[in-house]
């Protein structure tokens, strides 16, 4: 069964409205300058009504005004489902259409200049990528045809075990297989990125281990901060870090045992990432989408009907549920990087340390995995 955390987020957003005191240079001259990277998020219309793929005029506004300049949005399916490689082609004619009906306003990301070119001309690029190799399995050719089709980065494994490993619910936590192993190796030669997010423990451990290449783990949070099986312990961290790779923050319920964080945790999680793997190996990926979502009745519907339908798959995480939003309170809203990155710098954080984290670590990983 697919399940799209981004698809509820973004189809139930309303008012994507900045708060009070919000301002475009906010973060200092250096953010609108900037390459600013969302590691895993997702493009999507709020407003759009009737399946109407061109993106609305006050969408793309409320787009540029993040400041984002690229996202790395998701190619589905996710988890075990009956036809994985067929839900895989549906999926990527879904973004294919997407991106046709923008040409103006969206840019495919094949090589990080495609990046510097959307910075230049002012257009939003788009990253595709899966978070499952369900949809590959021991048919390692298919790969390169993920690659033919613009996905340049693969995630590992969802929450669930799949050909390759156990995801981060498996209580066996047995691991990475030989075709996991493989797949790392295919991954690296047909010059994509490795994933690790949702993998077990044991599955990231042993992935980083195999890695020849810089791996990243684009959406995650500090497991010795909170005991959360979507985490990510310190010494996988560092060793991902070691490699040259990147760790992405996410603003999800699970960065605390409530499922209620606030912009204290995320904080938090943010600077122990950057304190074990070093500044050089930290960036955001939030799991949201850039724009916010509206907390209101019809929100709190599609929420409980998106979190009982991933619960019934048994793909839901610990802490999620009906009555919990996948966010950061806090940060729901239309400025939220740049706020984050003005709370950042009165930190003591300096504007070369920001660029690095907001997206300069990713697009130097970026360059390093796709060899351009």
């Amino acid at each position: 069964m697919r399940v799209s955390r981004r698809t509820m987020i973004l189809g139930t957003a309303a008012a994507a409205i900045a708060r009070p005191g919000f301002s475009q240079g906010s973060a200092g001259g250096w953010y609108d300058r900037a390459i600013v990277i969302d590691a895993l998020g997702g493009v999507r219309d709020p407003y759009s009504t009737g399946g109407v793929l061109r993106l609305s005029d006050r969408a793309w506004a409320e787009t540029l005004a993040t400041g984002v300049t690229v996202v790395r949005d998701t190619v589905f399916p996710i988890g075990n489902v009956v036809d994985p490689w067929g839900e895989y082609l549906k999926g990527i004619d879904k973004k294919k259409d997407q991106l046709a009906a923008n040409p103006d306003r969206l840019l495919l990301v094949r090589t990080a200049v495609d990046i510097l070119k959307a910075k230049r001309e002012r257009k939003f690029a788009v990253l595709l990528g899966t978070q499952d190799t369900s949809m590959v399995g021991p048919e390692l050719d298919r790969l390169a045809q993920l690659k033919k089709d613009g996905v340049m980065t693969v995630q590992l494994t969802y929450n669930n075990r799949n050909l390759c490993g156990d995801g981060s619910l498996e209580q066996d936590n047995a691991g990475l297989s030989k075709l996991g192993r493989a797949t790392i190796e295919r991954i690296e030669a047909e010059k994509l990125l490795l994933d690790l997010s949702h993998g077990g423990a044991r599955t990231m451990a042993e992935a980083a281990a195999h890695s020849k290449r810089p791996p990243v783990i684009s959406h995650t949070a500090a497991r010795a901060l909170t005991d959360h099986p979507r985490n990510t312990a310190d010494d996988t961290i560092r060793a991902v870090a070691n490699k040259g790779g990147v760790i992405g923050v996410y603003f999800m319920p699970f960065l605390t045992l409530d499922s209620q964080p606030k912009e204290a945790d995320l904080i938090r999680h943010i600077e122990h990432v950057a304190n074990i793997a070093g500044e050089d190996h930290v960036g955001i990926g939030t799991d949201n989408g850039v724009l916010p979502i509206a907390v209101d009745e019809k929100a709190r519907k599609q929420n409980r009907k998106w979190a009982m339908a991933r619960i019934k798959a048994g793909i839901a995480a610990p802490g999620e549920g009906p009555d919990v939003f996948p966010i950061v309170a806090d940060y729901n809203s239309v400025d939220r990087y740049r706020r984050l990155a003005g709370v950042l710098a009165r930190r003591g954080w300096s504007a070369s340390r920001l660029e690095k984290l907001f997206g300069g670590n990713f697009l130097r990983v970026y360059r390093e995995a796709w060899g351009a």
